[in-house]
């Protein structure tokens, strides 16, 4: 059987549409599972409605919204395929593209991972946010995730017990799964225009998504710390020297300048540096509480446990 979990914060508009493609295409031993990612739209109504009429589809709703991640998480979770897709519910991951995963998996590859190409009229500023999204994760944390890479994947079973069994939380999944390591695969495709509604991420969302994967998978910007303070020692150092010799030479005059410059140099250092100090404490902290990663409200489907 294969499994195609969509995690869905209110995209009510493209639910139906959906569902009908994805089902044309797989057509029998199937499961279509939605995760309701605390939408405030009346997708819940309408994925109950689909699940009445078609007996393959099911639904996880969470009691508000955990975010994109947390919901592949729990779709991995309720998952009862030998093969797994993640694809988003606003029709940008092609589900013509399915059979193309399945047939990867078939000949033996165990994750089949997509690669995300800008159809045309895509802006300039997208195309140029996402270039330098993957250079610098991808340089800052220790992962080499090809630029393009998504969420839309085919993960084979043995792949989704080792992330299922993961005590991790907060997982950064495109990040985990790059580094599982395992027999893969990447397919291109051309990103189809949304069928209904805004995107839900934002620039905010963005930045933290990046922040998310550095520092789960990198202490590096802690190393680089250690090189601003020695930048930062080094130019102090020097300037005192000179300070020393224009005192000495008698040439000094009353001034506050380059006091404020240097004052105001110091702390900006400090501050950056107690900041990445502060990102990694807090992911620490928030680790130690084993707070749930989701909390599921209401579901038509039970989590499998598998020896």
């Amino acid at each position: 059987m294969i499994s195609v979990i969509i995690p869905t914060f209110n995209e009510s508009g493209n639910i139906d549409q959906l569902t009908y493609e994805v089902s044309a295409i797989l057509k029998k031993d199937y499961e279509i599972i939605f995760i309701n990612d605390g939408s405030c739209d009346d997708r819940l109504i309408k994925i109950k409605n689909l699940c009445k009429a078609n007996s393959n589809i099911r639904f996880v709703s969470f009691s508000h919204n955990f975010g994109h991640q947390a919901a592949l998480r729990a779709g991995l979770a309720y998952a009862k395929g030998e093969a797994v897709v993640s694809m988003d519910a606003d029709l940008q991951h092609p589900p013509e593209l399915i059979p193309e995963l399945i047939k990867k998996w078939q000949d033996g590859f165990e994750i089949v991972y997509t690669i995300r190409k800008d159809a045309e009229g895509t802006s300039f500023t997208k195309r140029l946010t996402s270039k330098w999204f993957y250079k610098i994760i991808n340089f800052i944390a220790d992962l080499r995730i090809e630029q393009g890479a998504a969420d839309f994947r085919l993960l084979d079973r043995k792949v989704v017990d080792v992330i299922n069994a993961q005590q991790e939380s907060d997982l950064f999944m495109r990040g985990y799964i790059n580094w599982i390591g395992f027999n893969r695969i990447g397919i291109p495709y051309v990103s189809g225009k949304r069928f209904s509604g805004q995107s839900k991420y934002t620039l905010k969302k963005m930045l933290k998504f990046g922040s998310h994967g550095i520092t789960q998978f990198s202490i590096k910007p802690l190393r680089l710390a250690h090189v601003f303070t020695a930048f930062a020692f080094m130019l102090s150092f020097f300037y005192i020297l000179y300070a020393i010799a224009m005192a000495l030479s008698g040439k000094t005059i009353p001034g506050w300048l380059s006091l404020v410059i240097l004052f105001v140099f110091m702390q900006g250092v400090q501050f950056m540096l107690l900041g990445m100090i502060g990102e990694y404490l807090g992911r620490t902290f928030m680790q130690t509480k084993h707070r749930p990663e989701y909390i599921v409200a209401e579901a038509n489907i039970v989590v499998e446990t598998r020896k």
